[in-house]
């Protein structure tokens, strides 16, 4: 079966099949996507993390293909239906629709019309109409032997309604019949959206959707879920446009074979109501299902690639860091925290209305700044982000203070600070002031402080509350692991939720390691780690890789060589006539070995020249370079926005229609996908990520709308 399998999946997304064979093998034996893609690369041919996942979601595919055969099998075969052309049948079909159209026949139906006159006995005369022979005496005769008054069919057209339901029923369950449906509303369907009745005072949000008519084969998926959100809020109301007289020509010349037949007419009708009551809504389902699909496949990646920018975005690093929550009648809530992210001290400050003191809260926080030996000043940018930002600007330069000022994104600090995590963290702090640390941690490792929070929360997405909540939840999942792994984790320092997502490791382990190290104190190898209760070989295997120990007793732990491997680095040392220590580190010695020469049954040549690599750069971070946003001084809200002001700012959220700008002014603006550049964009991620900072010029300002349009073409 793995076999099969491994063939299926090579040919589907044209990788060799070996690799996809030692994929298979690997995950079935429990290991992790980012264990295979660092540090299995000799099985599996040097597949990427993107096409590893692709395998294991066909896997995934395949599977869930085949519990349901088993199960459409069973069911059909209960009900003495099953032949062995239908078993054939079921046991090739290699989609899962299709599958679901072959079973309905057969499935439990809800009562409906065809079910009642099947009680009342009228199938034969329904099997007698389908055959279409002639019948030699005249309609009456026919239908007068099925006119039975204790069976509730007191007349002969109750006779010939009931017999025409059932085959009203039977044409609309023909599998082929039913995929030239989906593929003509596909094809040459409109997609249309119109207000409900009474709902006008209700549709302002969603104007450029009322009266709306797209192709279903072209509509962007962002516009098809704006119209399902409209109709999920009862506003609107989106429905399928077919080709009526089309597709009921196609039923009737499908099923409908002799001319002369005494009831052709009848049939006809039949076919009509085939149609119109039972195969037109569900087409309409079917390919609206399909349309809602495709958009959140899209919407839901768009989401990965923005969280994923945003959580690879640089650090500032291990140097101490106020935080400002901002607020106007409650104050600015001001937290201190080393290098490490440690609280130090907090206080509550009013440089703007209604209290507006900037005499004491700028002596506040010049003494803040002293104490501790400042360096960085995280502002959130929500509610009062400007007037603090400006308030904080002047401290530092009527004190001439060597300090940096950044806007930070505040998406989600208060989900965070009101959360369990921040409960057990900060127990005697308000959750004002737990927000400020955050927003301080943000600034200083965003990958390490955003794990905390609910990635929905982040801010990043759009229509996240829309789309397929367990394949949204999945992806994000998946962008937050391979983020950590990529970028490795100190073992002493990360928190509970970040260790959570290290390969191999997960939530109760985490919390396992984190009381050990509260219990024992410092981490001084991986090695120690097999010490923490229900850390087994397996987990430590997956894990070691991607933990990091600074200044531990083996200069290899603060790399990213695997503990399987340090034998080959203690060859390469004596090869070079050196020690280990000295090799770590030191490019100009690593550069000289010659990666053949380390090859042996078990590490090939991409294994050993990833070895050479690190010991080059042991633990290097991959995130780019810091870099600042600065905001014009000037521009603090949307009404001091003009046409033609050219401005810098920060890239929030990449969407396919464009990407959304922090311009400082509490509002962001949009940057149209013809915008983004001279050329023609087909995906506004390949020109912008999220974090970038961009220089634009503002376009039109429609200030009751709160919209910003601005371009990079200039």
């Amino acid at each position: 079966m793995s076999k099969n399998i491994a063939n299926e999946i090579a040919g589907e997304l044209n990788v060799p099949v070996a690799g996809v064979a030692a994929v298979i093998e690997l995950l079935e034996a429990g290991n992790t996507i980012p264990f295979i893609a660092r540090y299995r690369k000799e099985a599996t041919g040097g597949l990427d993390e993107v096409v590893l996942r692709a395998i294991e979601d066909a896997m995934e595919k395949i599977n869930a293909l085949n519990a349901r055969k088993t199960t459409v099998l069973k069911s059909i075969d209960s009900q003495g239906l099953l032949t062995d052309d239908l078993r054939r049948q079921i046991e090739k079909c290699t989609d899962i629709r299709t599958l679901e159209a072959i079973y309905l026949p057969f499935k439990p139906k809800r009562r409906s019309r065809a079910t009642i006159a099947r009680e009342r006995g009228l199938q034969p005369l329904a099997d007698m109409l389908l055959s279409q022979n002639s019948l030699g005496r005249s309609k009456q005769d026919t239908l007068k032997g099925f006119v039975d008054a204790d069976k509730d069919v007191p007349d002969a057209d109750a006779a010939l309604q009931g017999a025409l339901d059932i085959i009203a029923e039977q044409w609309s369950e023909d599998v082929p019949v039913r995929q030239w449906m989906v593929e003509k509303g596909m094809r040459f369907g409109q997609i249309t959206s119109n207000v409900k009745r009474g709902k006008k005072d209700q549709a302002d949000k969603f104007e450029q959707y009322i009266d709306r008519q797209e192709s279903a084969g072209r509509i962007p998926g962002h516009r098809l879920l704006a119209m399902m959100r409209g109709e999920a809020e009862g506003v609107l109301k989106v429905a399928l446009q077919m080709e009526d007289d089309r597709a009921i020509s196609h039923i009737k010349s499908t099923f409908i074979q002799n001319p002369s037949f005494e009831f052709h007419r009848e049939l006809s009708t039949a076919a009509e109501d085939c149609f119109s009551r039972i195969l037109q809504p569900a087409t309409q389902s079917t390919v609206l299902q399909m349309l809602k699909e495709r958009a959140d496949e899209e919407a839901i990646e768009v989401f990965g690639k923005n969280l994923h920018e945003l959580l690879m975005a640089a650090p500032a690093g291990p140097r101490v860091t106020i935080g400002i929550d901002p607020g106007f009648r409650t104050g600015c809530k001001v937290a201190v925290v080393d290098g490490t992210g440690k609280f130090l001290a907090n206080t509550t400050i009013y440089p703007t209305p209604p209290k507006s003191d900037t005499t004491g809260a700028g002596k506040s926080l010049l003494a803040l700044i002293r104490k501790y030996n400042v360096e960085l000043i995280a502002i959130g940018n929500g509610t009062a982000s400007r007037e603090t930002d400006s308030f904080v600007a002047d401290v530092i330069r009527d004190n001439e203070l060597d300090v940096t000022k950044v806007m930070v994104s505040e998406s989600g600090a208060s989900i965070y600070s009101a959360s369990e995590l921040a409960g057990k963290e900060f127990p005697d702090l308000d959750i004002t002031v737990r927000g400020a640390i955050s927003i301080a941690r943000r600034l200083q490792d965003p990958l390490a402080e955003l794990v905390k929070t609910d990635p929905k929360s982040i801010g990043v997405g759009q229509y996240q509350h829309d789309v397929n909540q367990t394949a949204l939840r999945k992806r994000l999942d998946r962008t937050v692991e391979s983020c950590v792994n990529r970028v490795g984790v100190d073992l002493n320092m990360a928190s509970t939720p970040l260790l959570a997502r290290v390969a191999g490791i997960g939530p109760k382990l985490a919390e396992n390691i984190v009381t050990y190290r509260d219990e024992n104190g410092r981490f001084q190898s991986r090695k120690e780690l097999t010490k923490v209760p229900k850390l087994g070989k397996k987990a430590f295997e997956q894990a070691a890789g991607f933990l990091r120990i600074r200044d531990g007793k083996e200069p290899l732990d603060n790399s990213a060589v695997h503990p399987e491997s340090y034998a080959v680095v203690t060859r390469m040392a004596g090869e070079l006539q050196a020690d280990v220590k000295s090799l770590v580190g030191n490019a100009g010695l690593s550069s000289k070995l010659q990666p053949e020469r380390f090859v042996d049954d078990r590490f090939g040549i991409p294994t050993i020249r990833d070895i050479i690599s690190e010991l080059g750069k042991p633990g290097r971070d991959p995130r780019s370079e810091f870099k600042v946003a600065h905001f014009d001084d000037t521009v603090n809200c949307i009404e001091d926005l003009k046409p033609g002001l050219v401005l810098e700012g920060v890239i929030t959220n990449v969407t396919h229609f464009g990407a959304f700008i922090d311009l400082g002014v509490h509002q962001d603006g949009l940057i149209h996908v013809s915008q983004l550049a001279d050329t023609f964009v087909q995906d506004p991620s390949e020109i912008v990520a999220v974090g970038d900072v961009v220089k634009v010029k503002v376009l039109e300002i429609d200030i009751p709308r709160k919209r910003i349009s601005v371009t990079r073409k200039f």
